[in-house]
């Protein structure tokens, strides 16, 4: 996988004003990114900035602008996904872009993240009627972890949080909880207890992911939480996939749910096609691969003059694009071999014969018939692992583009604006006044 990403994720400039059309055989999804946080996260290597209203604002009223360009190229999506960053940081201009696509498009499903701190009423009262599922970045409820993460004084310790799940869960279709694993100083007591306290928050889904990040934010890693240590990888996932075992159901390699049919995390299993809005957003069109300016400064200057915001891409061979397929199906846990061979040509052993070979050698197929695949719990870890190298080498792409960054905006990211983000008055007031319909306990 690191061999193959560093063939694949090798960008060319991409100088056309709007993506491609949409083709009327296929289905597509809508990505929207905000790049906003209070403070910025040492593991995370998305890209976001520092949050103020001065650059929100702004930014929200051109990702609209982006959005209704999408309409003119005549897209139709029945699923959103907005990611961040943090998309709820402005609630209002968040609420004006979900009604803003459910006006220009055939949405049904719409998707957010959020953090911990905006697990509050009149964020709910508001999102709910939207949203059809929110999740929520937790990470751990473990207090030593989330101060070494820099999240203790932003969200609260983990019975805070806790309580603040427990109380908005049912108030969506579904509740989402990501956690992540294999923290340097996280032990399996740790993981344990983060398990338990999951299954009793009320979700009805979470997202494990292991620890994951590109070389730049390893560096990053390794001054705040320590060194990644993949050697105990595996036993760890076998543990907390125990531990939710009888709650949870297998929803992809790194998702348990208890709700059937519901959006996962990495909608790109359910979606091989979407469209990416907003600055440091992806695009996967036609086996073309289409990445967003990183830069806010450029990205509302693109928009001003009725460009999109595209700059670089990269399209990819049938090999790549059959490596791809495999990649999302068996991480999605089934794989349509009648499928494959209809859209390449050629069944999955002829196009693909060293993966399959690994995979069999190594215990991975529960079910290998001529109609699909699907996985076993050894295959399931090993398509973690493969997941997880790959959004390393997406994570690289990440970094090439931050790359290019002026030194102003390199600063906001590098400088102390990563340890804090600017004073940001209207948010802070709203969150107090939220706070008073809180219980004391969770206030």
């Amino acid at each position: 996988m690191r061999r193959l990403n560093r063939r694949y994720l090798t960008l060319s400039p991409f100088g056309q004003a709007r993506l491609p059309e949409p083709r009327p055989d296929r289905t597509y999804m809508l990505y929207v990114h905000v790049p906003f946080c209070q403070r910025l996260c040492p593991y995370c290597s998305f890209n976001r900035f520092p949050f103020s209203p001065e650059r929100g604002t702004p930014y929200f009223e051109s990702l609209r602008r982006e959005m209704r360009m999408v309409a003119e190229l005549g897209y139709d999506f029945d699923s959103m996904y907005v990611g961040g960053g943090t998309p709820t940081i402005m609630l209002d201009e968040l609420c004006e872009t979900i009604d803003l696509a459910l006006e220009l498009f055939h949405v049904r499903e719409v998707s957010s993240e959020t953090n911990p701190n905006h697990l509050i009423p009149p964020y709910v009262r508001k999102l709910a009627p939207r949203v059809h599922r929110f999740s929520v970045g937790v990470q751990s409820f473990d207090d030593g972890l989330l101060k070494q993460m820099d999240r203790y004084d932003k969200y609260g310790s983990g019975e805070e949080i806790l309580a603040r799940l427990k109380d908005v869960a049912g108030a969506f279709h579904s509740l989402n909880v990501d956690m992540i694993f294999n923290f340097p100083s996280q032990t399996s007591e740790m993981l344990e207890r983060d398990v338990g306290l999951l299954k009793e928050s009320g979700c009805n889904q979470t997202t494990f992911y292991p620890l994951m990040a590109s070389p730049a934010v390893n560096r990053q890693l390794a001054r705040t939480v320590g060194r990644v240590d993949y050697t105990r990888e595996a036993d760890f996932y076998g543990l907390l996939s125990r531990g939710l075992a009888g709650a949870f159901e297998s929803a992809s390699a790194w998702t348990f749910s208890r709700v059937s049919g519901g959006m996962i995390d990495e909608y790109i299993v359910d979606y091989e096609e979407y469209v990416g809005i907003g600055s440091g957003a992806f695009s996967y069109l036609d086996g073309a691969i289409y990445v967003n300016t990183f830069s806010l400064r450029d990205y509302a200057a693109l928009i001003a003059r009725d460009r999109m915001s595209a700059t670089t891409w990269r399209e990819f061979g049938p090999k790549e694009k059959m490596r791809y397929r495999f990649l999302m199906q068996l991480f999605g846990l089934r794989l349509d071999k009648r499928g494959f061979e209809r859209d390449f040509g050629v069944t999955i052993e002829r196009g693909l014969p060293t993966e399959m070979l690994f995979m069999r050698a190594n215990g991975a197929f529960a079910t290998d018939t001529p109609e699909e695949l699907t996985l076993t719990q050894r295959g399931r870890y090993l398509m973690l692992a493969l997941m997880r190298e790959f959004f390393v080498g997406v994570n690289n792409v990440r970094d090439q583009a931050r790359a290019g960054l002026s030194a102003d905006e390199r600063e906001l990211l590098f400088g102390e604006g990563c340890a804090r983000a600017e004073a940001a008055p209207a948010v802070a007031a709203a969150e107090t006044e939220a706070a008073e319909d809180l219980p004391p306990a969770v206030r």
